[in-house]
């Protein structure tokens, strides 16, 4: 399901042109919008035709609490109204133009795109980059998206147990930063707060099945099997109790080591019933899955650009075997294995489904922030590997990408998922100011 958004709506117009054709079609406009998915709407009724109705519009919609403005050119109009509104509501803005009508008479009966070439002339002129531009019947439902995005990471409670992995040195953040850019409030566990939560052997048992109903275990140890299950209902009853929507793990070392197995086959299975959870502490790579699930994706993972071949043109997208294990190809065994960590790894095996994917990944240097973006499609292969993973030619060439993702200094995660959710990032990171790298 799409993040719910709020929108303020105005339409604006001159009486030198056919108003009333305006706002027979702003009544149709309102009665569409309000069929979009998990969208609520502050509209204001009628059309906004004098300063003074734009300055009163925009201080009604400021205490809406909307994470958006659409303001209507449904005629030209004067150019001060949309600025009388940007004054008071400081919200990403989408500029909307309408067709124009069959003409009456040899006049232009509404030159809306004219009005929307005004507004945005005056915008940019005084600072004020943050809109977008929508030409047609309908709303962009890509800048409806972007906005998902802002409104899903202020609003997902965001929690890090332990710390970044090990000498992963690049997925650290400044948490003030993560605040300033999205408004995030990162919340801090130790990791003993997992390991000792307290569960019902009943609910030990039930994860039991469940792992052994999903995975093949020949290769594990009976009590490794039993510390999956335990490790599954631990980490679901911490992240109910806490309310945590997304949770990024310090993994490694400590957990084979202390707790005595690696949380990656717990959290395959998690993130199959939508949980979302990062590997290595990534804070970046748990708040890039949140966006992509934002906009109606499912079942975010991250993974390693592990490999790239050149001949035939693709990456092996890998990583030690946490992907959600409802992603897999339905062809190959899933397994659990023990390949690393000294025999306590414990982690998942499988080949991913095939198809359209999308790639993104947020990822900050300094104080800056910038958003890889890759589409492409998943290449069939058969189970050769331990770990989880899936071999993908993009659309651009890999030795392109690679050079982007490295001479760019972009972290060695990102979050992939199946379909084409590429523009609304495109249209969120121009909202924010933030640098494209694709």
């Amino acid at each position: 399901m799409k993040q719910l958004v709020r929108l303020g709506v105005m339409c604006l117009a001159r009486k030198t042109f056919d108003y009333h054709a305006a706002e027979e079609l702003y009544t149709n406009i309102i009665s569409n919008l309000e069929k979009l998915e998990q969208v609520e709407l502050s509209v204001i009724p009628g059309l906004v035709i004098e300063p003074k109705e734009a300055a009163s519009a925009a201080l009604e919609l400021a205490g809406k609490d909307i994470d958006g403005l659409v303001v209507i050119s449904g005629t030209f109009h004067l150019g001060h109204l949309v600025l009388e509104a940007v004054k008071t509501v400081s919200k990403p803005l989408l500029l909307w133009g309408l067709p124009e009508l069959p003409y009456n008479g040899g006049k232009i009966r509404l030159n809306s795109v004219c009005g929307v070439n005004l507004n945005a002339s005056n915008l940019y002129k005084s600072g004020i980059r943050n809109y977008h531009v929508c030409i047609g019947d309908s709303i962009d439902e890509n800048w409806v998206d972007a906005l998902r995005i802002a409104s899903a990471l202020k609003n997902t409670h965001m929690g890090i147990i332990g710390f970044r992995a090990k000498g992963f040195f690049n997925l650290g953040v400044y948490d003030l930063n993560v605040y300033r850019e999205m408004g995030i409030l990162l919340d801090h566990y130790e990791l003993n707060e997992v390991w000792k939560f307290k569960v019902s052997e009943e609910t030990v048992q039930k994860k039991l099945k469940q792992v052994k109903e999903i995975f093949v275990v020949k290769e594990l140890r009976d009590e490794q099997v039993l510390k999956v299950a335990e490790l599954t209902a631990k980490f679901e009853g911490f992240l109910k109790k806490n309310e945590i929507s997304a949770l990024a793990i310090r993994c490694w070392p400590e957990f084979a080591s202390v707790f005595g197995i690696s949380p990656c086959a717990a959290m395959s299975i998690l993130q199959s019933e939508g949980h979302i959870m990062a590997c290595e502490g990534d804070i970046e790579g748990m708040i890039s899955m949140i966006a992509q699930r934002a906009v109606g994706a499912e079942t975010p993972y991250l993974f390693d650009f592990s490999q790239i071949n050149f001949e035939d043109d693709s990456a092996l997208l890998w990583h030690c075997g946490v992907a959600p294990c409802n992603l897999w190809d339905g062809k190959c065994e899933r397994s659990l294995s023990t390949y690393f960590a000294g025999g306590k790894g414990v982690t998942a095996d499988f080949v991913l489904k095939n198809g359209e994917v999308s790639v993104v990944r947020f990822d900050s240097a300094g104080t800056e922030y910038r958003v890889l973006l890759s589409h492409g499609e998943v290449i069939p292969m058969e189970k050769e590997l331990r770990g989880t993973y899936m071999k993908v030619r993009f659309d651009r060439p890999v030795r392109e990408l690679f050079d982007l993702i490295v001479e760019n200094g972009i972290a060695h995660h990102a979050s992939v998922v199946y379909g084409n959710y590429i523009t609304p990032f495109k249209i969120f990171a121009k909202i924010k100011g933030w640098e494209v790298i694709e």
